[in-house]
């Protein structure tokens, strides 16, 4: 037990120190095994074999408790670790297997056939020399496996055939599984023909892309390794092989086109997925022209099929994801004995070995986000947004030269109804979610406003965990293409038309909530431009209130402030974009705090739930709810007034302080200054001027007439000019007073009667800054 426990010991503390942490990945997993094979015994290692093959690995954690390699399940097998060996009648594997010279050790790991060949061939008497030699021996399955042909030709020349293929699997060094550092090359004691050593974080180690089955059997002169296949010479770059196989023209015309074949030339560690011929010919028509005919996409497309990483189909034992040159990913992985790109089986030959990389043949070609229109973005998710936008000639519209981001909705925000709108409004409705320009979600900041190619301008919101446009909230999934950005949304967008206020009075819903605030002053809050979230109480929320009750709240206009601004808090929070089953705390413009969260996709406020979230205004947004809502640690101190609040709320407890009175909340706090002025204006007009013109108004053109007067009020030296438009030509007085006060940067209040003797009269300005 001691010398187990000193063994794992030191196996974990002196790993971290070896010479590169890319070299020790394989003895680390043989580590793992011998762990999970603690029961068997000393020296017993546990490894899976997939189900109806004779492949074995050492495995990772991730595939042991998966239970399954490429997708297939394994069976758990317990074997002697390498370099140990079993005892007649004793547990575990407690010999040490016998150091012999490197033919002696073919035999010893099973690798017959090697010291077979190596017999005929007269090369036996070498490995029984001297020297240090590794010896990447192939199994005795591999040289089965190994092409007919090929076969036949090694074994009628063995003296010269034979004998240099078995050379080309030596090195005249020993080199362990920890020397094969993931990259480097090795000379081969065949015409110095190069070796390429990978080792993989998985454990795996390759040597041409043939695995290392069975390692580190130390001879005495030399190591033996046992790989899964014969090696076969490797001379040539991917792109000599690109430049003479017939079957990938297409793909050497790309990446002629592209400037990239150059670069499959020089030296590295590749992997190229090359698709064939057939592959470029099953492309939709007229995609591969404008793709080659656009230098930035073409080259995109090319890289986008090549790893600045060597993959050899034997060290992928799941799905990983691999970064191209492109600079966006491929997902890699396996099923059975089938490569899988993106998971789709399309590797129709794999191990392609050159001097530089690896070459996977494909039946289907790449194409990569960079070098798509934006229009051809979307997925299975968005297509009834994609749709649409063919079916009205707003995809079309687009040009591939422009710059463009869509704000797609899921195929689930289209309900029957909006399919069945009218033609006109429905394109209305996508050109709300068409910005003209290529805004990436990194390029996204709150209070950001874009415009619509509809002329609508959409406000952004950010949270801690939500990126929102208007009412609706992004879901993972943007992309950029070659002309623009993609960013998918839960809902359709509502841009906002109306304020606050204007939605109240125009809701029947709100109409006793609505004269309350009118009742208090608070309709110059709701109107102004601002950023509020209000939450309104139906009249629901009212049932009970006598006019009597009413007017005793209305008396008492601290009180109902104090009521009506606990409803009210700064700042535009979507429901949305709250983070699912956390509580997100308020401060509401009356000074209390307000208890926010989203289940199953309710929100709740207070834990009481909103009938109806995210209603858009220009000036904030409305969540609409069943009940008055009150501050549970607010006391009231008025018998009347607590008499009536409980008829209304009964879902808390309110308390009961005989006296306390409610604060004065002044209506400061969205910004209005106050001017005073004691000058009488000095009046000037000017001619009046009176202009016609059509305005299209609802869809139908309509006449208007305006009539422009000028009028200068100077007061105490400063002018100010005031622009009057009457519609119609009327003079009504109150209309041009209210035009006025809504288009002025100065608003004006009814002054005081001039008082006798003819001094001054008294008035007051508001001015919203």
């Amino acid at each position: 037990m001691k010398i187990f426990f000193l063994f794992t010991f030191s196996t974990f503390f002196w790993s971290p120190f070896e010479q590169a942490a890319a070299s020790v990945h394989y003895d680390k997993i043989l580590t793992h095994s011998r762990i999970r094979a603690r029961d068997q015994g000393q020296n017993v290692c546990a490894l899976q074999q997939v189900m109806g093959t004779k492949k074995k690995y050492f495995s990772t954690c991730r595939n042991w408790y998966q239970g399954a390699i490429c997708g297939k399940k394994a069976t758990v097998l317990y074997e002697c670790c390498p370099g140990y060996m079993k005892m007649d009648g004793m547990r575990g594997c407690p010999a040490v297997a016998p150091i012999d010279h490197v033919y002696g050790t073919l035999g010893i790991v099973g690798a017959t056939s090697t010291q077979h060949y190596s017999d005929i061939s007269k090369l036996r008497g070498e490995l029984e020399g001297r020297g240090s030699f590794t010896f990447f021996a192939p199994s005795s399955e591999a040289w089965e496996q190994l092409n007919s042909e090929i076969h036949r030709n090694l074994i009628d020349n063995v003296n010269i055939e034979l004998y240099s293929a078995l050379h080309h699997h030596m090195v005249n060094k020993r080199m362990l599984t920890k020397d094969l550092k993931n990259g480097m090359t090795l000379v081969s004691m065949y015409n110095d023909q190069k070796l390429l050593i990978n080792h993989y974080p998985n454990g795996v180690v390759t040597v041409n892309c043939a695995r290392v089955i069975y390692g580190n059997q130390i001879a005495t002169n030399g190591v033996v390794h046992v790989i899964d296949r014969v090696l076969t010479a490797v001379g040539n770059t991917i792109q000599d092989f690109i430049e003479v196989e017939d079957d990938l023209s297409s793909l050497r015309a790309a990446a002629i086109t592209s400037d990239v074949l150059d670069i499959l030339g020089k030296p590295g560690h590749y992997t190229l997925f090359a698709p064939t011929n057939e592959a470029f010919e099953r492309l939709p028509r007229g995609l591969l022209e404008r793709i080659m005919g656009d230098k930035v996409a073409s080259e995109a497309l090319v890289k986008f099929h090549i790893l600045n990483t060597l993959q050899c189909s034997e060290a992928i034992t799941g799905g990983a994801a691999y970064e191209t040159l492109e600079g966006n990913t491929v997902e890699v992985g396996c099923d059975g004995e089938s490569l899988t790109v993106n998971g789709v089986k399309m590797v129709k030959r794999k191990d392609i070995v050159t001097s530089n990389g690896v070459i996977h043949l494909i039946d289907e070609v790449l194409i990569p986000d960079s070098a798509k229109q934006v229009t051809e973005l979307g997925g299975a998710q968005q297509t009834t947004f994609t749709d649409l936008m063919i079916q009205l000639g707003l995809a079309s519209s687009l040009r591939p030269e422009g710059q463009y981001t869509l704000l797609v909705p899921l195929n689930g925000a289209f309900s029957d109804d909006t399919l069945r709108m009218d033609q006109r409004r429905l394109k209305t409705i996508l050109q709300n979610h068409i910005i003209n320009v290529k805004v990436g979600l990194n390029e996204l900041y709150n209070g950001q406003e874009l415009e619509t190619i509809g002329g609508k301008l959409l406000r952004v919101f950010l949270y801690r965990t939500a990126v929102c446009i208007e009412n609706s909230c992004m879901v993972r999934g943007s992309k950029e293409g070659r002309n623009g950005f993609i960013h998918i949304l839960r809902q359709i967008i509502n841009p906002a038309e109306k304020t606050l206020h204007e939605m109240l009075r125009n809701d029947k819903r709100f109409s006793v909530f609505l004269s309350l605030v009118k009742a208090a002053d608070l309709d110059d809050v709701l109107s102004q431009p601002g950023k509020w979230t209000l939450f309104v109480p139906t009249n629901d929320a009212f049932k009970g209130l006598t006019d009597d009750d009413k007017d005793i709240l209305i008396r008492d206009k601290n009180a109902l402030r104090n009521i009506l601004l606990y409803h009210l808090t700064q700042g535009v929070f979507i429901g949305s974009g709250f983070e699912p089953g956390v509580t997100n705390i308020l401060k509401t413009i009356q000074g209390g705090k307000l208890y926010l969260k989203t289940v199953n996709d309710t929100l709740l406020i207070n834990e009481l739930k909103s009938r109806e979230s995210d209603l858009m205004a220009t000036n904030g947004v409305i969540h609409v709810i069943d009940k008055l809502l009150y501050p549970a640690d607010l006391p009231v101190g008025n018998d009347q007034l607590l008499t009536i609040l409980k008829k209304l709320i009964k879902y808390i407890q309110i308390k009961f302080v005989r006296g306390s009175a409610f604060k004065e909340i002044p209506l400061t706090f969205y910004k209005i200054n106050i001017i005073e002025s004691n000058v009488q204006p000095i009046i000037r007009k000017e001619e009046p001027i009176i202009k016609t013109y059509t305005k299209i108004i609802d869809g139908r053109p309509v006449e208007v007439t305006e009539k422009k007067v000028t009028e200068e009020r100077i007061i105490q030296g400063p002018e100010i000019k005031y622009t009057r438009i009457t519609a119609g030509g009327s003079d009504n007085e109150e209309k041009l007073k209210k035009l006025l006060e809504d288009e002025a940067p100065v608003r004006k209040e009814q002054p005081t009667r001039r008082t006798q003797g003819g001094t001054a009269r008294r008035r007051t300005r508001l001015a919203y800054p």
